[in-house]
């Protein structure tokens, strides 16, 4: 078991120049060389199957075949298997009910008395004595209920070392007549290394600092004016910061706008409000300003009304109560 919960305190073996050696004190070594990389494994690793272990077999097939792995062990215990091996399915007809018996195919750590001797070799006035174990897995077949929504363990001593992840789930097979009714299938299947899925997050910037200028060169932001395209569209540029989301690399960023589309207006020589609609175009520039920490955002606003024409300022209000919501996709 890893040193976590089962020992106290480490200690460092020492030698010295006339020492006289015990095979317990060459054992106590390796322990803890061993326990020290399970608890690197137990620590920085999560339990599943790391390489390999790919388990196959085909409809009507009477065995399956499990590829050379390495796996790790909720205790950080490297489970590896070095030669392709075969192993013959329960040979059972049905579930009792006339369908298919679902089993999962499961590995796990062995103990030293599970393992094999490779080597032995004479002591000096002692008997022979095993110096070597050949590494090798335990393959254990765990049959599961019936139920086709939710095929669970049927012994609960296994089903809970399969929780614990002592027990690795390597792939599920349905028996029919002694033999695969369909081809292994590794859904159940854990994996050791994460999944890579890209990094996403969103946002919502509340007035990110709004420029105002034509479509074609912006206006000097000291001035406080507003000036309008040739087709009284007005364009706004402004900041989003996305530093929160801790990108590591510039991601493919979209963004839209929040907020009203209905917005008054009050005209020219009168003292009455009139109400006007207002929609935008949004647009990223893909320049410089594209980065792990934000973007520059461009909106082209297009305003109607029945009762005249928005002045520059009341084009300028309405586009203050926007907000930009964003979602950057780091690839």
């Amino acid at each position: 078991m890893s040193i976590i919960g089962s020992t106290q305190f480490l200690e460092r073996i020492q030698f010295f120049n006339g020492e006289r050696l015990f095979a317990s004190d060459l054992q106590a070594l390796e322990s803890f060389n061993r326990e020290m990389r399970w608890l690197h494994n137990q620590s920085l690793h999560q339990a599943g199957v790391g390489s390999g272990f790919q388990v196959t077999g085909n409809i009507g097939d009477r065995q399956v075949t499990v590829s050379p792995g390495y796996a790790i062990d909720s205790c950080g215990r490297e489970i590896v298997l070095t030669e392709t091996q075969t192993l013959q399915i329960p040979p059972v007809a049905d579930d009792g009910s006339g369908n298919p018996a679902f089993y999962d195919l499961t590995v796990s750590y062995p103990d030293d008395s599970q393992l094999t001797p490779s080597e032995t070799r004479t002591g000096i006035c002692t008997p022979a004595g095993v110096i070597s174990l050949r590494e090798a897995p335990v393959f254990c077949w765990v049959q599961l209920s019936s139920d086709p929504t939710n095929h669970q363990p049927i012994d609960q001593r296994l089903k809970n070392r399969i929780n614990s992840a002592l027990f690795l789930v390597l792939a599920q097979v349905q028996i029919f007549n002694c033999q695969l009714k369909q081809p292994v299938s590794t859904v159940p299947r854990r994996n050791a290394r994460p999944a890579k899925q890209p990094h996403i997050a969103c946002g919502n910037q509340q007035t990110p600092g709004w420029t105002a200028g034509t479509l074609g060169s912006p206006v000097n932001p000291g001035s406080g004016s507003l000036l309008v395209a040739p087709f009284d569209s007005y364009m706004f540029t402004g900041s989003v910061d996305t530093s929160a989301a801790a990108f590591q690399s510039t991601p493919v960023y979209t963004a839209r706008i929040v907020g009203l589309r209905q917005f008054s207006f009050t005209p020219a020589g009168s003292t009455t409000a009139q109400p006007f609609l207002m929609d935008a175009l949004i647009s990223i520039p893909t320049d410089s300003t594209l980065t792990p920490t934000g973007f520059t955002v461009q909106i082209f606003t297009v305003a109607a009304s029945g009762a005249g024409t928005p002045a520059a300022t009341d084009i300028a209000n309405a586009v203050n109560q926007w907000s930009i919501c964003w979602m950057g996709v780091e690839r």
